[in-house]
């Protein structure tokens, strides 16, 4: 898989209070992760791109120094940012 460019500039969405998943929840412990662990996951981002999904978006991250995948839907009624899912990228 090729490397994508970082974005010089995040989305507003970026910034906006985040909203945990009911689906996202039920993944935490199948994919062993926290809810810390997924905040810091964000702080660790280095790029999005958009989902195939419509207005979903995904974006790259790291969590123990491997490659992760978190699936996010800005709510742009409410300013919040769903969290959707998130997992680790196969293959790497």
């Amino acid at each position: 898989m090729a490397k994508r460019k970082l974005p010089r500039n995040w989305p507003e969405w970026w910034d906006w209070e985040i909203k945990i998943s009911q689906h996202i929840e039920l993944r935490m412990g199948d994919r062993a992760f926290t809810e810390i662990d997924l905040r810091t996951m964000l702080t660790r981002a280095t790029n999005y791109y958009p989902d195939d999904v419509a207005g979903r978006w995904v974006i790259e991250t790291k969590h123990f120094r491997k490659e992760w995948e978190v699936i996010v839907e800005p709510d742009f009624d409410n300013q919040l940012l769903v969290l959707v899912t998130a997992y680790k990228v196969l293959g790497e």
